[in-house]
């Protein structure tokens, strides 16, 4: 895990990892997008701008989705919301929120939405790639312990530590996975003040060390939902790829099989194929909090996103067959 890059010399910044991957997902979106419609754009900075809207509409939509997902959090601290170097941004928040602020765009300028939006669809799907490597390196988005093989260990006072060592009542888990012994909290902080929390990793006698990272306190192995969620987004953005390519040649050859290949299908699918897998990792993540129906607000959301999947395909397809035929009173 390493949430920080490096520290910006003479600044005491640092730069995050999960920033900076999110930079290289959207420059590898703005790439992709700018190839792919290259043959259907007037203008291509009308893409680049569209792309730099929807970062910073991604950026808002992802800390307001954390801010209302954690309000509690906050709420007697209003002044942290706008903190997001301290982290605390949520994907599916930025997509949804980017998504319909280039919608808006692309209607202003009068360009052909649907097949923008089928593009888009891989470029999200790319950046999301490189987003969730961005959720490995800081910790967060973790998963369930597990025996298997493809398990991983995070270290001493991640995110995943903290969760394991205590009980989270959100999840119906009234008891740790590790009964930590009250020697590793408590400490003096750096402002001499005396803080009960888990005592930082320097502040460790080699004995206790040794206890939490060979011995018997150390981090249970979990499920790398965030390799997961990047795999799955890589593959779903070559599916999206291919169904675009496809119907591409379904517009130059006649004869090729037009079964969903009408604009927006790529878009739809990105939605069906998202909000199906999203809800299975679920079950293998361990951070999200139970809550309606039983099930994380991402399960509740991606079933939405299916079925708003679905609702466009089908009336995508509807509205591609009647364009499509020939008018009568020719």
């Amino acid at each position: 895990m390493h949430p920080e890059i490096f520290t910006i010399p003479f600044t005491g910044l640092t730069v995050k990892s999960y920033g900076l991957l999110m930079v290289i997902g959207f420059i590898t979106a703005i790439y992709i997008i700018r190839r792919l419609s290259s043959k259907i754009t007037p203008d291509p900075q009308l893409i680049t701008n569209a792309a730099l809207y929807s970062l910073i509409a991604g950026v808002v939509g992802a800390r307001l989705f954390f801010v209302v997902h954690y309000f509690d959090r906050f709420k007697d601290d209003l002044h942290s919301v706008f903190a997001i170097w301290d982290g605390g941004l949520e994907l599916l928040g930025g997509v949804l929120l980017a998504i319909a602020v280039i919608a808006v765009y692309l209607r202003y300028h009068k360009l052909p939405i649907r097949k923008y939006l089928d593009i888009l669809a891989i470029g999200l799907m790319a950046a999301l790639l490189f987003g969730r490597i961005g959720c490995f390196f800081s910790g967060c988005c973790y998963g369930r312990p597990t025996d298997s093989p493809l398990a991983v260990c995070f270290p001493y006072g991640s995110h995943v530590f903290h969760n394991q060592i205590n009980p989270d009542l959100e999840r119906n888990r009234p008891e740790p996975y590790i009964e930590l012994p009250d020697e590793f909290f408590g400490y003096v902080g750096k402002d001499g003040m005396l803080y009960t929390g888990l005592k930082p990793k320097e502040q460790l006698t080699p004995e206790q060390l040794e206890l939490v990272t060979t011995g018997p306190y150390r981090c249970l192995p979990v499920h790398p939902t965030q390799l997961y969620s990047s795999l799955n987004a890589a593959v779903i953005c070559l599916i999206l790829f291919l169904f675009w390519r496809r119907a591409q040649v379904a517009q130059q050859e006649p004869r090729v099989n037009r079964f969903l290949t009408a604009p927006g299908t790529a878009f739809s699918l990105m939605f069906i194929l998202y909000g199906f897998t999203r809800f299975f990792i679920e079950f293998m993540r361990d951070d999200n909090p139970f809550e309606a129906n039983g099930l994380t607000i991402s399960q509740n959301i991606s079933i939405g996103l299916v079925i708003f999947g679905v609702i466009m395909l089908i009336g995508f397809t509807k509205y591609n067959l009647i364009a499509s035929k020939p008018n009568k009173s020719d």
